[in-house]
C-alpha cells in the first residue's frame, strides 16, 4: 500500500497531466499566451532595468547584484505560482460549495486542488526568472567555490517550497475569511517582489519580519547575500544562509497543520 505522499503525487500528477493534455489540445493558443505570460512578468524586470539606467546602485548593489535576487526570487516563486497556483481559489470553491466536489473523491484533497485547473502557461515566469538568473551569473564577478555552487540551486528549490507552503497557508485561511485572498496574494505575490530588491533600502523592521515571522528572507536575500560576499542583515546570523532547507521543512509542518485545521472547520457552503 503506497505511503499518503506517494498517493498525493500520484493524484496530483494524474490531474495536472489531464488539465496539460487540454491545454496542448490548441497549441498555437497555449504558446500565445505562454508568450504573453512570459512578457507580462518581464515588465517587472523592465523596471529595474530602466531604474539602472539613470543610477549607478541601488542601496549599495549593483545591477548584476539585483538581477541575482530577481532571479533567485522569481525562479522560486514562478515554480511555486506553477505547482500551487490554484490554491488561490480556494475562497470561491468554499463559498459556492464546489469545494465538496473534491472530498467526495477517494484522493488527497491538497493535491486535488493544487492540481486543478493547471495551468502550464504559467511556465512563462519560470523561464522569465531563469533567464535573468543566468543572466546575472554571466556579468557577476563572484569567487566560485564548491559551497557557493550548491547553495544556489539548493536556494532556488528551497525557496519554491517555502513559497508554496505560504501559499498551502494563505489557502487555509480562506476557510474562515473566503473574501481575503487579496490579503493572502500580498505574502505571495507581493513577497516576490520584495525580494526581488536589496534589503538595504527596507526598514530594519520589514527585514526582521521576513526572517522571523514569514520567513521569505530564506528564499533568495540571505542565501544570495553570502553568493556575493556580502553580510547579512543586522542581528541576523551567517549561518541562516544555509538554514533554507531547514526553514523549508519547518513551513511544510505549519502548512500542513494549518491546512489540517481548515479542513476539520469546514461544514460546506457558507462555513
Amino acid at each position: 500500500m503506497s505511503s499518503p505522499p506517494a498517493d498525493s503525487w500520484r493524484t496530483y500528477r494524474m490531474v495536472a497531466g489531464m488539465w496539460i493534455r487540454s491545454t496542448m489540445t490548441y497549441r498555437s493558443s497555449f504558446v500565445l499566451t505562454l508568450v504573453t505570460s512570459f512578457c507580462v512578468t518581464f515588465f517587472d524586470f523592465v523596471v529595474i532595468l530602466l531604474m539602472f539606467g539613470q543610477v549607478r546602485g541601488l542601496g549599495g548593489f549593483s545591477f548584476a547584484e539585483v538581477a541575482l535576487l530577481y532571479g533567485t526570487a522569481g525562479t522560486s516563486f514562478g515554480i511555486a505560482d506553477l505547482t500551487m497556483g490554484s490554491l488561490q481559489r480556494m475562497g470561491k470553491r468554499v463559498r459556492d460549495g464546489s469545494l465538496d466536489t473534491f472530498l467526495m473523491r477517494p484522493a488527497p484533497l491538497l493535491a486535488q486542488v493544487a492540481a486543478d485547473k493547471f495551468a502550464l502557461r504559467r511556465f512563462g515566469r519560470v523561464a522569465q526568472g531563469l533567464l535573468v538568473l543566468v543572466w546575472s551569473l554571466v556579468l557577476l564577478d563572484v569567487e566560485w567555490t564548491p559551497l557557493r555552487a550548491v547553495l544556489l540551486p539548493v536556494t532556488v528549490v528551497c525557496g519554491a517550497v517555502i513559497f508554496g507552503a505560504v501559499m498551502v497557508v494563505g489557502a487555509s485561511a480562506l476557510f474562515w475569511m473566503q473574501d481575503a485572498a487579496e490579503v493572502t496574494n500580498s505574502f505571495t505575490y507581493g513577497g516576490n517582489t520584495l525580494l526581488q530588491y536589496p534589503p538595504t533600502i527596507f526598514a530594519q523592521e520589514l527585514v526582521r519580519g521576513v526572517v522571523y515571522v514569514v520567513p521569505l528572507a530564506f528564499v533568495s536575500w540571505l542565501p544570495a547575500l553570502y553568493v556575493l560576499g556580502r553580510p547579512a542583515p543586522a542581528g541576523v546570523p551567517e549561518w541562516a544562509a544555509f538554514a533554507s532547507p531547514l526553514v523549508a521543512a519547518v513551513s511544510c509542518g505549519v502548512a500542513g497543520l494549518a491546512w489540517r485545521a481548515g479542513i476539520r472547520s469546514y461544514r460546506s457552503t457558507g462555513s
